[in-house]
């Protein structure tokens, strides 16, 4: 940790290693994206991917790649970057390892919504999108009240989720058996999570989300840090506790919810990216930088694996961070059992 004083006589504390790991992680989820970029049917090298995103390609590569590729990597990044977000924030105000959309349910309400809008109105991808956001809002919203007694103590949040998360699974079963053939193959699909298809409608959306929600998580970056320390800490260092922890739940369900409109419910990402992030920073508090670009890492390097790890056979990317987050997940209880923290 490195204080750095400014002429105003502000001081600025710089965490070195943390900052190092952050720039590692900018650099490593580029690298990815110009690879997978470059994979495919049609292979292009990795200078050219360059060459041809600065502008100096040919006309058939800049179609390959801006028009077919360019959209499905940066949906990947930006719902990467949501969900390694939004599982640091359901973490950091649950104070929780376990605090994520995966297990507080917030991935299963948005595909119930999505399941809706699929098996009982028939509606487009857009309105499946819509479906799924309004979903996911209406159950993070039905989370807090339902956790709330004088606050929402962070055991008790998950502990909610985890029912809520059954409850909405079993409305998702019961929408998929009532599904015609077509509307059924349609909404396995989408709920296995993938980045087939996806173009420059589903960018904008998630970039505007990501350019609104992100400085307003950076701007609480020191409240939600103390906020890590205890509510009564908080209290006495003149955090509203409260309505900090309301306003960033409500920026975390939005991050998730726009991420799983856009690419279907990708699993565990939210899970596991916060908490590689801070094990490789070790570093105290939220790691908020960190576990966003951690999140744009493992989802593009997911999707290059489901592309290129099973011969033909092309996975979408939800297998396979569902497979690592499974493994993860049966790690950290391991792990936090032989702690006694549960």
């Amino acid at each position: 940790m490195k204080a750095i004083r400014t002429r105003g006589g502000l001081s600025v504390r710089l965490d070195l290693r943390a900052a190092v790991v952050v720039l590692a992680l900018i650099v490593a989820a580029l690298v990815a994206s110009v690879v997978l970029i470059g994979t495919g049917d049609f292979e292009i090298p990795a200078a050219d991917v360059v060459r041809t995103l600065l502008g100096n390609g040919d006309a058939g590569q800049e179609f390959i790649i801006n028009d077919l590729r360019l959209p499905r990597v940066l949906v990947g990044l930006l719902v990467g970057g949501c969900l390694g977000l939004g599982g640091a924030l359901f973490q950091s105000v649950s104070r929780n390892p376990l605090g994520s959309p995966d297990v507080l349910g917030l991935g299963q309400g948005a595909t119930a919504g999505a399941l809706t809008v699929i098996v009982v109105f028939h509606g487009s991808a857009t309105q499946v999108a819509v479906g799924a956001l309004v979903g996911g809002l209406v159950t993070g919203l039905g989370i807090y009240l339902l956790a709330w007694k004088r606050g929402v103590h962070g055991y008790r949040l998950v502990l909610v989720g985890i029912g809520v998360a059954a409850f909405a699974t079993a409305v998702n079963g019961y929408l998929l058996t009532k599904a015609d053939f077509v509307d059924a193959a349609r909404a396995v699909v989408w709920m296995t999570g993938s980045l087939n298809g996806r173009d420059w409608d589903q960018v904008w959306p998630l970039l505007v989300a990501f350019a609104v929600l992100v400085p307003l998580v950076i701007a609480y970056g020191r409240p939600l840090r103390m906020l890590e320390m205890g509510d009564d800490t908080a209290y006495a260092l003149g955090v509203g506790v409260e309505r900090t922890r309301l306003l960033l739940l409500t920026v975390a369900v939005l991050l998730t919810a726009a991420a799983t409109a856009a690419a279907g419910p990708v699993s565990f990402v939210a899970l596991t990216a916060p908490q590689i992030a801070r094990r490789l920073t070790r570093s105290p508090g939220p790691n908020l930088m960190a576990a966003t670009w951690m999140g744009a890492t493992l989802l593009i390097v997911a999707d290059w694996a489901s592309q290129r790890a099973f011969g033909a056979d092309q996975l979408p990317v939800g297998v396979v961070t569902g497979v690592l987050g499974g493994i993860y997940l049966l790690w950290l209880l391991v792990t936090e059992r032989k702690a006694g923290r549960i």
